[in-house]
């Protein structure tokens, strides 16, 4: 429902987007002053405004992929193009009209502006791009403060937020793999959003699937979903079906049995007589089988608190009670550092920890930016990652 409240000021935000582009372009060309001349720019503009919206209703298949691979990347470019256009207006505004710079006005400084606002956005979206698909490591630290017999120290490698679909496929999973598998890892997590709604949407997944087999780890790997981990349709960010049970397709747990991931709802396991790892099934979308999920005294209550207690949890939420409970390490992801400025400096205002590690008591949270992207095709200000915690 709410995207369809949202649709006409969709419409609006890209109709005064093209008038101010049009406003550009033919003050460099002149042959673009009438009208009836936008009609081809007009086309080409609506193609690519209105590219996922025709996709959404196209069976799986080459053209359906073309184009939400071609929307993922104009949401991408459309919030720059917003940014930019908004800013060179305000500016305007300010020194035209509020402080009578009237030189500014002339068709010189319109075409100068023109120049740099496009510059922007052809320097931030190309960035963007190439960003997302270079995968860094980012390493920490903590102390568990108990004693464990025949080992002083443990090295987990955390990722999340893979999102397989039409933006990530096997080459990200490739580099991926490469990363962790340097790190020579005892135990490698996945903290949920393995894919990204639609089953449909993965590409070669026996390919993928053999590709994760390859991960190196002492003790295995394992994963919780996320809220994007079931089988729904998505368009531009909003999801339909709203009163059906959210929760994944068959298809995607045996993907995982496949790859050899081993998946935990709302279970926990004690590895190799040394400590616990549970997987939390996801705050808002618990999946198939799990109405609501354990509480974080729940979880703990069965469990002996004199071993390392570690967490699995995609939503960095409940972190004072978590901590309260006796867990020692929290692991999450979901929050994508914001994915793309200005997002990476509004997510800190939404969570206790939008990003890195935090303290509580003493239970270590650590929050990735995660491996893949949701929406557009892009990441600026922020980075994809993996997390070796020693």
């Amino acid at each position: 429902m709410l995207a369809f409240l949202l649709a006409p000021f969709y419409l609006l935000f890209n109709l005064y987007l093209f008038r101010r582009i049009m406003g550009w372009v033919r003050a460099w060309f002149p042959w673009f002053r009438k009208r009836k001349h936008w009609a081809v720019p007009a086309a080409l503009y609506a193609f690519f405004a209105l590219s996922f919206v025709l996709a959404f209703p196209l069976p799986a298949g080459r053209l359906k992929r073309a184009l939400m691979l071609i929307g993922n990347y104009w949401l991408g470019v459309l919030l720059y193009l917003l940014l930019a256009v908004l800013l060179a207006d305000g500016l305007r505004l300010l020194l035209v009209h509020g402080l009578k710079l009237r030189s500014l006005r002339s068709a010189r400084m319109h075409r100068i502006a023109g120049c740099v606002c496009a510059l922007v956005i052809l320097i931030a979206s190309i960035w963007g791009v190439v960003n997302a698909r270079i995968i860094h490591v980012t390493p920490y630290d903590v102390t568990v403060d108990k004693t464990v017999e025949g080992m002083d120290e443990m090295k987990v490698v955390l990722v999340a937020d893979l999102h397989l679909g039409y933006n990530i496929g096997e080459k990200q999973m490739q580099q991926m793999v490469d990363r962790i598998n340097e790190q020579d890892a005892d135990l490698v997590v996945i903290a949920g959003d393995i894919f990204d709604n639609e089953w449909e949407a993965v590409e070669a997944p026996e390919t993928i699937a053999a590709t994760l087999r390859s991960i190196r780890s002492k003790y295995g790997v394992y994963a919780c979903y996320g809220n994007h981990d079931i089988e729904e349709p998505v368009l531009a960010g909003f999801t339909f079906r709203q009163s059906e049970k959210k929760e994944s397709d068959p298809r995607m747990d045996e993907f995982l049995k496949d790859a050899n991931i081993t998946l935990l709802r709302d279970e926990g396991m004690l590895i190799d007589g040394k400590f616990y790892l549970y997987g939390r099934p996801d705050a808002h979308r618990p999946g198939r089988g799990i109405e609501t999920r354990k509480t974080p005294d729940e979880i703990t209550a069965g469990l002996d608190k004199d071993k390392p207690i570690i967490v699995l949890d995609h939503q960095p939420k409940e972190l004072q009670e978590l901590a309260d409970a006796g867990v020692d390490v929290d692991l999450c992801g979901h929050t994508h550092d914001g994915q793309m400025f200005p997002g990476n400096l509004t997510i800190k205002l939404m969570w206790e920890n939008a990003c890195g590690y935090l303290q509580k008591g003493k239970m270590h949270n650590i929050v990735t930016s995660g491996v893949g992207l949701f929406g557009p095709n892009m990441r600026v200000g922020t980075k994809a990652e993996i997390c070796p915690i020693t």
